[in-house]
């Protein structure tokens, strides 16, 4: 936007530069010649004086030569008897023809301006011919006009720095709302912009930070009902699993009981997706080695309850993303859960981190029964699961820039990857 204020303004400047400077230009050269041709008819005159009261022919010449000498034009002294004093001239014939009407007249030459003058005299009437060359012409034109152009470029210049001026001020809060605005995007609920710049971008900023604000109250809102969710639904749980474990029928009693856990499992996977806010951005870091390892290392003691071959890959050195650790956590607590969830307890499990193509890739897989590719969409894993960890693992990958890969393996079971850009 500063480039093209930068410009317009150059544009229009130099359009009004240009309607003024050239006619003066023009101007200057005008006044210029005129004022040449009217030194050279004060010298005609001069010598027209002279010519008038002398019949001397030698006085004339000397004071032809006279004039001559203190200018640079040059004089010439047409008289009736044919006879020329002074610099020669090419117009003497047509010097005798005009000294008979008695008019004074220029005549324009490729070499220059020529004044003639008639004079009635002691001698008859005579012409006086004064010869200005172009070099008088034009002099001084040549450096006002390199004046009036360098004042006109310093003209333009102060305007683009104005112009630039101007447009950094209006810029820069553009700059700042754009900033915040992705910022916002980037799910920091904290980002404000301080108002300024003209009237309609300062009521942008205002509209912007109260949007901020709204954001942040609707998801404490949210969080809230949530909240207060997770608590209602405890305590009917609750009684549902003693319900359960109370029935006769121990066949009946396990069913049940098994239904109320995977609904527990449900409920969980519920409130953790509800209250796990967007925060991806330009803040959020981890090392995805190091969150792996921990959660792993969370999940090993029930792998070894339930007897699951279990196997860790980490690449040597560090693997940081866009995610913050608790938001990576929560996605590898959720494909984990499932893992020991809807795989068989002695089904082997292999959690890695590595590079690929400058990527970091975490890939969860198990030696399950797998499932297909209608699994992968949410709320439509089956045996009993809502798919609601596939979809926490999704948006996760999703918000750090990264994709969510997830399939069946071609040795049995199911991978599951998160392909995450690093930070």
């Amino acid at each position: 936007m500063r480039r093209q204020l930068r410009l317009l303004v150059a544009a229009t400047t130099s359009l009004v530069l240009l309607a003024f400077l050239v006619p003066l230009a023009l101007l200057l050269r005008t006044l210029a010649e005129d004022r040449a041709v009217a030194q050279a008819f004060q010298d005609a005159q001069n010598v027209a004086v002279v010519v008038a009261v002398t019949p001397d022919v030698r006085q004339v010449a000397s004071v032809v030569d006279l004039v001559d000498q203190r200018s640079e034009r040059s004089i010439t002294v047409f008289l009736p008897d044919g006879h020329v004093v002074g610099a020669p001239g090419t117009g003497a014939a047509q010097a005798r023809a005009l000294a008979a009407t008695g008019r004074a007249f220029t005549v324009q030459t490729p070499r220059g301006r020529e004044v003639y003058v008639p004079v009635d005299g002691a001698l008859g009437r005579a012409v006086v011919r004064c010869f200005v060359p172009n070099a008088l012409l034009r002099r001084g034109v040549l450096v006002a006009t390199a004046v009036l152009t360098s004042l006109g470029a310093a003209l333009l210049l102060v305007a683009i720095v104005i112009a630039d001026r101007l447009a950094r001020g209006t810029v820069r809060p553009v700059v700042a709302l754009a900033d915040a605005a992705h910022r916002l995007a980037a799910g920091d609920l904290d980002a404000r912009v301080t108002p300024a710049g003209p009237g309609e971008v300062r009521e942008v900023g205002r509209a912007v930070n109260m949007l901020a604000g709204r954001i942040g109250e609707l998801l404490e809102t949210e969080r809230d009902a949530v909240a207060d969710l997770s608590h209602r639904l405890r305590t009917p749980l609750t009684a549902m699993r003693l319900d359960a474990e109370g029935l006769r029928d121990a066949e009946e009693s396990q069913r049940l009981s098994a239904d109320v856990a995977a609904l527990e499992r449900a409920v969980d996977t519920v409130i953790r997706a509800a209250r796990r806010p967007v925060r991806e951005g330009v803040s959020a870091r981890c090392d995805a080695g190091v969150v792996v390892r921990d959660r792993v290392e969370f999940w090993a003691a029930l792998a070894e309850e339930q007897g699951r071959p279990w196997e860790l890959s980490i690449e040597p050195g560090e693997h940081p993303v866009r995610l913050l650790s608790e938001d990576l956590a929560a996605a590898l607590d959720a494909l984990l859960g499932n893992v020991f969830a809807h795989t068989p307890e002695g089904a082997a499990v292999t959690v890695s981190v590595g590079r690929e193509d400058g990527l970091v890739r975490v890939e969860v897989a198990d030696r399950g029964p797998g499932f297909g590719e209608q699994a992968v969409q949410r709320g439509r894993s089956g045996a009993g699961s809502t798919g609601l960890g596939l979809d926490i693992a999704r948006r996760t990958a999703e918000a750090a820039g990264g994709r969510f890969e997830a399939g069946p393996r071609p040795a049995g079971g199911a991978s599951v990857v998160l392909v995450l850009p690093p930070a």
